[in-house]
């Protein structure tokens, strides 16, 4: 038995300083945009903000006051598609933008039935595109982002910035989460710490590498790119629908995904419960709905994360150094790893040792997101549930 137990936290060590060496450094989290070395264009391109949004009455006057006060030096309209909101979201809208006397700037664009095939957010998203395009002069860039998300005033020109310097089709920011109640500061970070870890932001960002992935919270995209792509046609049943937009965009052009620290969702997760919600909507659409990737996905969880841990107490109980000292290793390892993402949310530098303990809640959210997916409840958001669309 401390044969087997040696072994395997040797493997878990072998594979932390595997992803740490060879896994696109994913842990260093400094993608992001850095204001002071953006240079001024000389012509400012035409932008429009699109905002899907159903039943977002409490937060949606932040949200649009934030986009209606940009200090963008060229044209910026925002639409507003109200998919069947019930709560009075178009009129809170409508009032926070004559409170800033920006009124004639938005444009609220009642949303239609969702078509058979088709996602409600990648519908209400649509909507926002195909009005767009119908217009005069569409925009040159068209920017994607929640109801619940504030930016701060710089952030469409950092972004657009960005996009022209570089010549980029996509420039998506991971927007920074709330991290206030003690299950957000204990789970929150991690939520992106496993983000970067599926999707490695320098691959991502890397055109010679096939990663993809963007973040709904906040995605510009070049107007051109997205009518290549013939609007959400081709990514309308996804669930995951920021990572499927990702992949359309840079199968034809060069994408940027990063990390902010200015523009922050508003959404409150106070409890473990709103953030197993959360998680159980799409962990286990992440997996394509496969029982297998399942398993294998839940035996890597406990051999990665667990695995160190359990060989620091069994070491210790066994009195065998050489197991404990294995899996300190490895157990410093992942701490080390998950420290610059922990260290962006302001995290107590110990909640990176507990990393295990947090592993082992996420695994746990897949399995209850697979057991709603079988019992027919999988991708519940908004009174709508969503089951295998493929």
């Amino acid at each position: 038995m401390a044969t087997l137990a040696l072994s395997l936290t040797s493997l878990a060590l072998l594979i932390w300083m595997g992803m740490l060496l060879f896994w696109g450094q994913f842990w260093r989290a400094n993608q992001r945009l850095d204001p002071e070395h953006l240079v001024p264009l000389a012509t400012w391109p035409q932008v429009a903000v699109v905002i899907p949004a159903r039943n977002e009455a409490e937060l949606i006057g932040v949200a649009v006051r934030s986009h209606l006060t940009q200090t963008y030096p060229s044209s910026l309209k925002v639409v507003l598609v109200d998919d069947q909101s019930t709560d009075g979201t178009a009129a809170v809208a409508r009032e926070a933008a004559t409170a800033v006397d920006r009124g004639d700037r938005l444009t609220i664009l009642p949303g239609t039935a969702i078509p058979p095939g088709w996602t409600g957010k990648l519908w209400a998203m649509e909507q926002g595109f195909r009005y767009l395009a119908a217009q005069p002069t569409p925009p040159d860039y068209v920017l994607f982002t929640d109801a619940d998300i504030e930016h701060d005033a710089a952030s469409v020109q950092q972004l657009v910035t960005k996009a022209e310097c570089d010549r980029l089709d996509l420039v998506s920011l991971m927007v920074q989460l709330r991290c206030e109640s003690f299950w957000e500061r204990l789970l929150i970070p991690a939520f992106i710490f496993f983000f970067q870890l599926l999707y490695p932001f320098p691959w991502v960002n890397n055109s010679q590498k096939q990663t993809a992935a963007a973040a709904g919270g906040c995605a510009l995209i070049r107007f051109s790119a997205l009518q290549r792509i013939d609007g959400l046609q081709a990514i309308r049943q996804a669930l995951i629908d920021d990572c499927a937009l990702g992949a359309a965009v840079k199968a034809n052009g060069p994408i940027w995904l990063g990390l902010s620290t200015t523009i922050h969702s508003l959404r409150p997760y106070p409890d473990l419960h709103s953030i197993w919600t959360m998680i159980t909507r799409s962990a286990y659409t992440q997996l394509n709905y496969s029982p297998w990737l399942l398993v294998g996905t839940v035996l890597g969880m406990l051999l990665v994360y667990l695995v160190a841990p359990l060989g620091v107490v069994l070491g210790l109980i066994w009195g065998d150094p050489a197991l404990a000292l294995t899996g300190l290793a490895g157990w410093l390892l992942m701490a080390l790893a998950y420290w610059p993402t922990l260290r962006l949310y302001g995290g107590h530098p110990g909640l990176a040792l507990a990393l295990p303990v947090i592993a082992l809640l996420y695994t746990l959210m897949t399995l209850d997101s697979a057991r709603q997916h079988w019992a027919g409840q999988g991708g519940a958001w908004k009174g709508r549930v969503y089951s295998d669309m493929r």
